[in-house]
């Protein structure tokens, strides 16, 4: 059995993926606020609080590919749930790296980024499985209401 392409339009694939359960709205915005967190805290670190050159560095411009997913997390697409969660790892490296080998505040603020990076993944990862096990349940109750007859037969 094939499941269809997510992106295909089908009258049933529109209710599966609900953005209005609770749980469901806490882990987009925990994922949202974090990334939006990471952007503010990696412009704020290098131009300000703790730049690598004093008056700012172009070590700034490492917040702009976590300004791409922004959108896509704020129109709820799963796909970028997904590749957001492998792309943090690259700012929790360097977090890990930074906090280690650099001095205060800089050693801090890394650790709060690193702080940040798990808090996303932990949000999308936990965004992705509510999304889909709701799909599985739906998908099941669907057919299980498919399969049972409405009438009882004839005698």
């Amino acid at each position: 059995m094939t499941l269809p392409h997510p992106t295909a339009a089908s009258p049933a694939l529109a209710p599966v993926l609900p953005a209005t359960h609770p749980a469901v709205q806490r882990s987009r915005w925990l994922a949202v606020g974090s990334l939006l967190g990471l952007i503010v805290l990696g412009l704020a670190w290098e131009l300000v609080l703790a730049p690598v050159r004093p008056g700012g560095s172009l070590l700034a411009l490492k917040v702009l590919p976590l300004c791409i997913p922004l959108a896509g997390l704020l129109k709820n697409r799963m796909y970028t749930y997904r590749w957001v969660s492998l792309l943090v790892w690259l700012y929790f490296t360097e977090g890990v790296v930074r906090a280690y080998g650099d001095r205060f505040p800089s050693n801090a603020l890394a650790l709060l980024e690193v702080l940040l990076c798990l808090s996303l993944f932990a949000a999308c990862a936990l965004h992705v499985r509510l999304r889909l096990r709701h799909a599985r349940e739906l998908a099941a109750s669907q057919a299980a209401a498919a399969s049972s007859p409405t009438a009882p037969p004839a005698a």
